[in-house]
């Protein structure tokens, strides 16, 4: 691969970390607010546990992702910006007002109702924003005029696609949420949050899956391109759907206490099946950015830029990971976190 396309992955496997941290955060978020004010289950309060610290961690891999997007390619930052204006704003908007009440409202607990209804509307709210992106790319809702790129926002709301990615993106969201809840209420020790979870990971699983085979047949005109390269893709598709399978089917398998179900196997499996995906999708996108004016060569840094770039990421990841790591055992793995009352 030459450094464009080296730079490309790397932006795209940003891309891929936020997009699955992303969607258990928010997710999180709805289920908090759905299982809030149950009183027949735990889920609600194992939901507001587990997104306490975790949304911190999710804006750290959105800031690399933005500075990764105006390193490396900082003309297509440029054309992005110009087009995604209205929705890219909105997001800031409502991660302000989200991580704001994170912020505030634990320190005062006569706002807790309002802090799960505000995470749950904008857990929907910001990945369904961020969703929207996807067709824009493909064609058909932009123009150049004298020389700018202008978003037609009448014509990409008023086309099946569009509606197809938000489904898509909103079940994926939900699922990927659901099914890491279900492995946390079994570290946690709790059945009655884990029968929840698991319950609603074994109905969204086949919705998820569902909604990309449609949002493949709904595509506009102008995106048969990035079919004929999912096409193209099939292996990769295929080798998703199989992990998927093993992964779905896990849900089944008796777990070492007797409960039915083994969601830490489900949670490693359908994190490879959207890999695979993922790196398919890309791969079938490529070369575009935007398509048919905007390709990753086009938007290039200069390659001494892009070693610097790379180095510098090398040697912050060097640090990061160890960090995560310490941070899954503490939040994720410490009894005395876990079983709080």
């Amino acid at each position: 691969m030459n450094e464009a396309q080296w730079a490309i992955t790397i932006l795209w496997v940003f891309l891929f970390v936020y997009s699955i941290v992303g969607s258990v955060d928010f997710g999180a978020g709805f289920w908090a607010m759905v299982y809030g004010e149950r009183k027949d289950t735990t889920a609600g309060v194992l939901a507001n546990r587990f997104l306490s610290p975790t949304w911190k961690v999710t804006n750290v891999f959105l800031v690399l992702l933005v500075v990764a997007l105006v390193g490396f390619f900082p003309k297509a930052t440029w054309v992005l910006g110009a087009i995604l204006l209205v929705p890219v704003s909105l997001v800031l908007f409502l991660l302000t007002v989200r991580s704001t009440f994170m912020i505030y409202a634990y320190s005062a607990s006569k706002y807790g109702r309002l802090l799960t209804i505000v995470s749950g509307i904008t857990g929907l709210l910001i990945p369904g924003l961020l969703v929207v992106v996807l067709p824009i790319t493909l064609g058909g809702f932009v123009d150049q005029i004298n020389g700018y790129p202008v978003l037609h926002l009448g014509r990409l709301f008023s086309t099946p696609t569009t509606y197809a990615h938000l489904f898509f993106g909103l079940a994926t969201e939900l699922f990927l949420s659901a099914l890491l809840l279900a492995d946390y209420s079994v570290e946690a020790e709790d059945r009655s949050a884990y029968a929840v979870y698991r319950r609603a990971a074994v109905t969204l699983g086949p919705t998820a899956i569902c909604a990309a085979v449609l949002t493949t047949f709904t595509m506009a005109p102008e995106a048969q391109w990035i079919v004929r390269g999912i096409r193209e893709q099939a292996v990769w598709f295929g080798l998703s759907l199989a992990a998927f399978a093993v992964g779905y089917s896990a849900l089944w398998w008796k777990g070492q206490d007797g409960r039915q179900g083994r969601p830490r196997v489900s949670v490693l499996c359908i994190v490879v099946q959207y890999a695979l995906a993922s790196f398919a999708y890309g791969s079938a996108h490529m070369p575009y950015i935007v398509y048919p004016d905007f390709t990753v060569y086009e938007g290039f840094t200069n390659p001494a830029m892009f070693r610097s770039l790379a180095a510098g990421y090398a040697v912050g990841i060097a640090f990061l990971v160890p960090l995560f790591v310490w941070f899954w055992r503490l939040f994720m793995k410490d009894k005395r976190y876990l079983k709080q009352t």
